[in-house]
């Protein structure tokens, strides 16, 4: 992962976008969000490759491309504010970013990183709960280290993923509740699919997402996932898993049916890029622990042309 936060402890430091968005944008004071996703979209760039899914379609026209990869640097910011600040200072450092969140759409904002969404806000109806709601799943992360069960899990997911499905299609206006609904489901499939692929890291880091009730179902303990190579019983629990978040993926899948253009898409990369973690995760015998699967981009742009013919 990238660390977008650095390490400074003050939040202002750990949201800078580089001068070169000020230069791009104009007047200090008025960021907007093209000319701050291009002062970073180069590092930005270099991680979304490693991502499940294409965060910025290099094929998008480029204000759309330049709009998602402003949203993209919100949301790693928050995470990484949440997984590489200061332990101590985490919760602090949240409660400032979301304090400025609160100020977009007013022209007051004063975080580089917020400020290059006030576009999004006052020009595609953007609402900011949403962002707010990717700060309170972080929040979380700092509070609760283990779930017990998959309800709770997907509970975590309507403040961790779901969020960014129904950013993007008020970036693309498109949104509708029915489309959120069915968005809703293809970002928890995402979620688990990236969970599934870390969970030696999130081991490391003090986390764990299996649901305890089904690592009780298949005779997991936690001391298992600081094992070398996954056992018998993990690779069992992972192949359950993963079948779920298939089944998620799946349900939201008819999505992109509803889309024309290049919404259409970028929905379609998400999708694909889900399925093609999922795919990878299974190609390695279920065993995330020797190192995460990483998808094949072959599999992806497979996976790409044929939601896009099919519509799911």
């Amino acid at each position: 992962m990238m660390n977008v936060v650095g390490h400074s402890s003050d939040v202002h430091g750990l949201t800078q976008v580089p001068a070169a968005a000020h230069q791009a944008g104009g007047a200090a004071a008025d960021v907007s969000a093209a000319a701050a996703a291009t002062a970073v979209s180069a590092e930005l760039a270099a991680l979304a490759a490693a991502e499940n899914f294409p965060v910025a379609l290099r094929i998008l026209p480029r204000a759309r491309r330049l709009e998602l990869m402003a949203v993209y640097a919100f949301a790693r910011t928050t995470d990484d504010i949440g997984d590489r600040a200061p332990a101590g200072s985490r919760m602090r450092l949240l409660d400032e970013l979301d304090a400025d969140v609160c100020r977009l759409g007013s022209g007051v904002s004063v975080l580089p990183v917020v400020r290059a969404l006030d576009g999004l806000v006052t020009g595609r109806g953007l609402d900011p709960q949403l962002l707010r709601d990717l700060i309170q799943a972080n929040r979380q992360d700092q509070l609760v280290t283990r779930y017990q069960t998959f309800d709770e899990l997907a509970g975590y997911c309507t403040l961790s993923a779901n969020p960014v499905g129904r950013i993007v299609l008020q970036v693309f206006g498109v949104f509708s509740a029915d489309r959120a609904g069915l968005s809703d489901q293809i970002c928890t499939g995402l979620q688990l699919a990236e969970h599934w692929q870390d969970v030696a890291e999130d081991w490391r880091d003090g986390r764990v997402y299996l649901p305890a009730d089904d690592m009780d179902s298949f005779g997991c303990g936690t001391a298992e996932l600081a094992g070398q190579s996954a056992s018998a019983q993990l690779r069992a629990l992972l192949e359950f898993e993963v079948a779920r978040a298939g089944r998620l993926l799946d349900a939201g899948a008819p999505l992109v049916g509803t889309l024309r253009g290049w919404p259409r898409l970028a929905v379609a990369g998400y999708l694909a890029g889900g399925r093609a973690a999922l795919a990878a995760i299974t190609a390695a015998g279920y065993d995330v622990l020797r190192q995460p699967p990483k998808p094949r981009r072959s599999r992806t742009m497979a996976g790409l042309i044929r939601a896009m013919v099919t519509g799911r």
